[in-house]
């Protein structure tokens, strides 16, 4: 079955969320919202990366040598010295929506300082979060850093420049990382290899950073032209090919025989302690590893009885694994001949779902909403996604949806759980309505907190029956092998990183579990290895604003109002699930 892994950075996800307006805060302490704004410019400085991301264009030639203890210093202090900042405003003293500012600056600034307790640079990059990557991904011209003036191109030069430094830097930090005995697993690294090797040209022409070149505007000079050309050249053959061809040969050389052949992250000195922190960080809560792991257990064993109760519905003879495999092979399951009809599939979903959609909420974005193919140079590589529009309206958001062959496209792979997560209302509604609101002070306007964001966008998939959606079992067995999907990663992921469960072993989990190839297993189960604890935030997330949404169904009774519920969820952007836990009551109290 087709799955959709949509992994949100922070780059990733304020791409397309540029600034629009200016700040216009509602609460009533100037000071204080002034406090706000310079936590969100100074950070933008810090993280330039980041404002580019937004549409910010004033840092676009910096690149931050982030693993130097000089630039751990001056973040650890940022932090610090913003929580100084915020503590010496009493809280009782500001208004309702300051005081919400205040708990999401107090908790994120707080669980970032926490931080710094842990050499999370001694592995500073893997094969799924890294800096070598995201270069390639922002100087190939048709990403995020923008190539439209002369000095736009100057701009991503500096950048590229300051490249070979953070990879020196690097080095050393992987070094200390071996004597420390914290390194990243073999299974890992083997595949880092080639993603740098794949980097190193001998025609500049051929590489990825010559492609702002090919696209160079029409209306620059030729002298313009036959200068940035030149330079292009030179910084890719004398920066971007031997920095790439240095990290290769140290991770190939020198790295790969101290790597570790050892799952997860408590066979390090220090491992579970640091996995403990991140699974804090990661799902905003206070629940410890073994918690989740045994809440994964008895949510897959729910949803397990659930796919048995339709298996056994639609009359199949055979067990779970069985049953799975007839989903995924039966032709009458593949039943489109051309791309069109399965947007045309799609946009069906988000018919029919409509006039029970107004019911639910009666706040929707003014940002428009497309279905689109996803295009051909990108589709081999890419999961059915959600980009986000712009405020201003000059772009909509946009559901891609890859497409090699239509005919081989199943309608078992959960098309309606995933319009409900991508689409409309997950993504769409949540990302448009927070950079819509230019009351909301910036830092949370373009915030992402993982468990509420991606909590969101799976509480969404548990709607569709509510919207007139899961009518046909096959759909509805599509969307319990999406929930199971993030039923089994509490389990792996807490399993691998904190009670000895091996790569191969939360393979055969998986395999056994859902519906999904060897393949897509594997690399799953690698992502978790690489980034412990993101991938438990949408399982948390979700229960949480279930849990909440219970609580208040049985705290107001029929004053519960679920259009109104699902705006207080949404209004106030994405913020951690402990504050949105005391934010929920609050209303319920007030609706009393």
């Amino acid at each position: 079955m087709k799955k959709t892994f949509l992994l949100f950075s922070m780059v990733g996800l304020l791409a397309a969320c540029k600034p629009s307006g200016s700040d216009t805060s509602s609460g009533s302490n100037k000071d204080f919202n002034k406090l706000l704004d310079n936590y969100f410019e100074d950070g933008l400085k810090l993280f330039p990366l980041n404002a580019t991301a937004i549409g910010d264009n004033r840092y676009n030639d910096l690149l931050p040598n982030d693993g130097s203890q000089q630039f751990i210093n001056q973040t650890k202090n940022y932090y610090k010295t913003y929580l100084n900042k915020l503590h010496r405003f009493k809280r009782e003293d500001l208004n309702e929506e300051d005081q919400l500012s205040y708990d999401i600056l107090d908790y994120q600034a707080g669980i970032q300082l926490q931080s710094y307790n842990y050499h999370f640079e001694y592995m500073p990059f893997n094969q799924f979060n890294a800096l070598p990557l995201t270069m390639g991904q922002f100087g190939s011209g048709t990403g995020t850093q923008p190539f439209k003036t002369v000095k736009d191109y100057e701009d991503w030069l500096k950048r590229l420049n300051n490249f070979a430094t953070w990879a020196d830097t690097a080095i050393v930090n992987f070094n200390k990382g071996v004597k420390a005995g914290v390194v990243l697993p073999k299974v890992l690294v083997v595949k880092m290899i080639p993603q740098m090797e794949a980097m190193v040209v001998t025609d500049p022409s051929k590489s990825l950073f010559y492609g702002p070149i090919t696209h160079l505007p029409q209306n620059f000079s030729a002298a313009d032209k036959q200068k940035l050309t030149d330079e292009y050249k030179k910084a890719i053959m004398t920066v971007a090919v031997p920095t790439y061809q240095k990290l290769g040969t140290y991770l190939k050389t020198q790295y790969l025989p101290h790597a570790r052949s050892t799952t997860g992250y408590s066979a390090m000195p220090g491992g579970m302690a640091i996995y403990t922190y991140l699974v804090k960080q990661q799902t905003t809560t206070n629940k410890t590893p073994d918690e989740i792991y045994q809440l994964g257990l008895s949510e897959v064993a729910r949803i397990r009885g659930k796919m048995d109760s339709i298996k056994n519905k639609v009359g199949f003879k055979g067990d779970l694994v069985a049953f799975f495999k007839y989903m995924n092979t039966d032709p009458k399951f593949t039943p489109y001949k051309t791309p069109q009809d399965v947007l045309n599939a799609f946009e069906n979903i988000h018919q029919r779902m409509e006039p029970n959609l107004k019911k639910m909420f009666s706040h929707v974005p003014k940002t428009k909403f497309e279905i689109r193919q996803t295009e051909a140079f990108r589709a081999a590589s890419a999961s059915i996604e959600y980009y986000p529009g712009t405020a201003d309206g000059s772009r909509p958001g946009i559901f891609y949806v890859p497409i090699l062959d239509a005919t081989k496209y199943n309608t078992t792979s959960g098309m309606e759980s995933t319009f409900l997560h991508e689409a409309v209302p997950g993504h769409h509604y949540q990302i448009s309505l927070t950079q819509e609101n230019n009351t909301l002070p910036k830092f949370r306007r373009f915030g992402v907190d993982n468990a509420y964001v991606e909590g969101w966008a799976l509480y969404c998939e548990s709607l569709g029956k509510e919207l007139g959606l899961f009518q046909d079992p096959y759909q509805h067995m599509g969307a319990l092998g999406d929930e199971i999907h993030r039923a089994i990663r509490l389990v792996v992921d807490v399993g691998m990183h904190s009670k000895g469960m091996t790569r191969e072993q939360a393979i055969r989990y998986m395999m056994t579990n859902e519906p999904v190839s060897q393949e897509s297993a594997v690399a799953e189960t690698e992502r978790y290895m690489a980034i412990p604890g993101q991938a438990l935030g949408y399982k948390i997330g979700a229960l949480k604003i279930r849990e909440l949404r219970s609580k208040a169904q049985k705290a107001l009774g029929g004053k519960f109002d679920l259009a109104e519920f699902h705006n207080q969820i949404l209004k106030d952007g994405s913020m951690p699930l402990a504050v949105l836990d005391s934010k929920i009551d609050n209303w319920i109290a007030s609706q009393k």
